[in-house]
């Protein structure tokens, strides 16, 4: 039990109890009345609605001002999280799509929601704030898998300290399996013009995405089959992650496959039933398109659809793919460490869109053969009436 006192709400927009819901949380007190003036310049079509942070034991949603996050601000968390999932399951019963947009102290608030529970929601926005790491809250590798998530910080921002903003940003965009916008501007700890507009633009993607074509399930599935790969099985990747941009295009930036290895890559994939080579329809001058033939695959398992484009490989610089899955493989293949999401996956682009990380040695261009036939066949195979492959 706590006491905490019945949600004091603002609200704003589309009054449709179906209608998308967009919820701000801000860090303290009254805020609600602050953040809800976002919701002007945020797109039309969703409901907004502002929830004051309850004032208790713990008092608002910044736990992590206290600088010595441990029990008792887990269970501060825990509480309010339990206050704000009553109130949320009134206002947005099963199926009605919930995106959580945190600023400062709502950030560390809307985290641990989505972390706790990541299949609640179809979206998180993680504002000039941080996780609430150490509070309870699961932070395990593809947690996030499939849940279209944006980080922004600024570089002069003392407020929040500098290691959670960092260990934060680290996270979203190596180990949690979201596919991450990323934002940095110049600016201290305030939403900026520039952070806005990608949030607007964010939400924009993620409410149309959901529209057109639904949500892809959050998380890493139990077991997940690679019938293209020996043992039926996804090895785990050996050794760190490479550095990969966050901004758009996204490249691989480090652990760059020998040149050699590259060309062997693409003579071997390129030799794919049906497949015809050229340049890109969508990626960097230089990069290598695979084309079906004869695409019988649902519009998620191209790159381009009209194009038939399902992978290509990027120049020798790089030396990653691109190419689209099933949501199943593609989180299995970001939790084993063989690539990352796209950014943009499951907002403009298809949300099994991940890049693969180039081959290190004869071992590992096995691997990444097998992927890319798993993306072939994923682009060959007919649909079911049931959706399945």
């Amino acid at each position: 039990m706590n006491d905490f006192a019945p949600a004091e709400v603002a609200t704003f927009g589309n009054a449709d109890p179906a209608a998308p819901l967009v919820v701000l949380l801000h860090g303290r007190g009254s805020h609600e009345r602050e953040i809800i003036t976002l919701a002007p310049h945020l797109p039309e079509g969703p409901a907004y609605a502002a929830v004051r942070a309850p004032i208790a034991e713990g008092g608002g949603f910044a736990w992590f001002a206290n600088r010595g996050i441990g029990r008792p601000v887990a269970a501060s968390l825990t509480q309010t999280m339990t206050w704000f999932r009553a109130w949320l399951d009134e206002v947005a019963p099963a199926g009605r799509p919930v995106i959580l947009v945190g600023f400062s102290g709502g950030a560390a608030f809307a985290g641990g929601l989505a972390l706790a529970n990541p299949q609640r929601y179809a979206g998180a926005a993680i504002l000039y704030g941080t996780l609430p790491f150490d509070a309870g809250v699961p932070v395990s590798t593809g947690r996030l898998a499939h849940l279209p998530v944006l980080v922004a910080q600024g570089d002069a921002d003392h407020v929040i300290p500098r290691e959670l903003l960092d260990r934060t940003w680290s996270y979203l965009l190596r180990e949690s399996g979201a596919p991450t916008v990323a934002h940095r501007d110049p600016g201290g700890h305030g939403i900026t013009a520039s952070s806005l507009q990608q949030l607007a633009g964010w939400i924009a993607g993620r409410i149309q995405h959901l529209a057109t074509d639904g949500a892809a399930p959050v998380g890493v599935p139990a077991a997940v089959a690679w019938p293209t790969l020996p043992n039926g099985a996804l090895p785990q990747r050996s050794g760190d992650r490479p550095e990969v941009s966050w901004t758009i295009p996204q490249q691989q930036l480090t652990q760059n496959g020998p040149p050699e290895l590259q060309e062997r890559l693409f003579q071997q994939i390129a030799n794919l039933p049906g497949t015809s080579v050229g340049p890109s329809h969508i990626s960097v001058p230089g990069a290598r398109g695979l084309i079906l033939d004869d695409p019988a695959g649902p519009p998620h398992a191209f790159l381009v659809p009209q194009a038939a484009e399902f992978a290509h490989l990027h120049p020798t610089y790089d030396g990653s793919l691109h190419l689209a899955l099933p949501p199943a493989q593609a989180a299995d293949l970001v939790a084993r460490g063989w690539g990352a999401p796209h950014p943009w996956a499951g907002t403009r682009l298809a949300p099994g869109f991940v890049m693969v990380f180039g081959p290190r040695d004869t071992a590992e261009l096995e691997i990444v053969t097998g992927i890319v036939a798993a993306s072939h066949a994923y682009a060959s195979t007919p649909e079911t009436a049931s959706g399945e492959h």
